[in-house]
């Protein structure tokens, strides 16, 4: 087995290192209003991705490291304590074992992120100190977003000021489905403005949206607003992250960015679970934005499971035997 080459770096782990942060435009309602959306033609693209993009061995590994330095690690849950926290912020560090990144010659690999809610931001952060790891809160009345507009604003502030980089918003999804394109501007800017020197996360709740046309202009409006990254799901909704969801999306990100230069981030919630998955997303990502979309301020995934599944993948590779599930525990 070859040694492979590390693909991040220190720096590659804070928000938006490298990019001109996207501050946003007017809302250019003639722009929202023009974008469609051929379902059929993607859905037709998104079925046929996973039999036309495969890597192994090697290759293999070295995208489910890949996979791993982009990931969003993530409790949400209404049982969660600060020693469940801390053992993930443990688990965000030395996510694979010491010994199997020496083979892999991936010596520093970490998450991205860590992803908890906003009493466990404070937790996180302390156990997160010096690592260049950041902690991501969601914020707004997570998961429905329907709290008081005034609570929700002073949600974000107080997860910025407990340390949070980045803030994962929810929008209203009214405002979608009513079609009503400034509201959701000024709700999203005002949330931006919240946010300070925070980078801040729009998640859409796609499978809540109806549409896939929604969807395309939702992100437009959002990323008009200035999120930072447009995010599909909260991971409560019925339904989550998809490929078509994923199409639709970054193809926006991409009109985006040749209108305006900007290059704003996505990630993919909700649903994705094993390494042959996330596999399929990258490759998706490379084809359709380009190799610097590959990196942690422009890609992450929301996920929990999906690290345990990827450990198993690359001990797999190491040893050839796969282990047990039970043997990769998050914390």
């Amino acid at each position: 087995m070859q040694t492979l080459t590390k693909t991040s770096t220190t720096a590659d782990q804070l928000p938006q290192v490298h990019e001109q942060r996207n501050d946003g435009i007017p809302l250019d309602l003639e722009w929202v209003k023009a974008v469609q959306a051929n379902t059929s033609a993607i859905e037709r693209r998104a079925a046929t991705l996973p039999g036309r993009r495969s890597v192994k061995k090697d290759y293999q590994a070295a995208w489910l490291c890949k996979a791993i330095s982009v990931m969003d690690l993530t409790t949400l849950s209404g049982d969660d304590t600060q020693d469940r926290v801390k053992r993930l912020c443990a688990k965000a560090k030395q996510p694979v074992s010491p010994a199997l990144l020496a083979q892999l010659g991936m010596e520093g690999l970490t998450t991205g992120a860590v992803c908890v809610y906003h009493d466990m931001v404070e937790t996180a952060v302390k156990a997160l100190d010096g690592t260049s790891i950041p902690v991501a809160a969601v914020s707004t009345g997570f998961p429905a977003g329907l709290s008081p507009f005034h609570l929700r604003i002073q949600e974000i502030r107080e997860s910025v000021d407990a340390g949070a980089s980045e803030i994962d918003i929810v929008i209203s999804r009214r405002h979608v489905l009513n079609g009503n394109w400034q509201a959701l501007y000024d709700e999203m800017a005002e949330m931006r403005e919240a946010c300070g020197d925070a980078h801040i996360k729009a998640i859409l709740a796609t499978g809540e949206l109806g549409t896939l046309r929604n969807v395309a202009r939702a992100s437009l409006v959002c990323m008009m607003a200035g999120a930072d990254f447009i995010k599909t799901s909260t991971g409560k909704e019925t339904v989550n992250a998809t490929l078509p969801v994923t199409l639709t999306m970054i193809r926006a990100i991409r009109a985006y960015q040749e209108r305006t230069g900007i290059k704003v981030g996505y990630k993919p919630a909700g649903g994705i679970s094993k390494a042959k998955d996330a596999l399929v997303y990258l490759a998706m990502i490379k084809d359709e934005l380009g190799d610097r979309w590959l990196q942690p301020d422009l890609f992450r995934f929301g996920a929990s499971s999906l690290l345990g599944d990827i450990e198993r993948q690359l001990e797999h590779h190491v040893t050839g035997a796969y282990s047990a599930q039970h043997r990769h525990p998050i914390g």
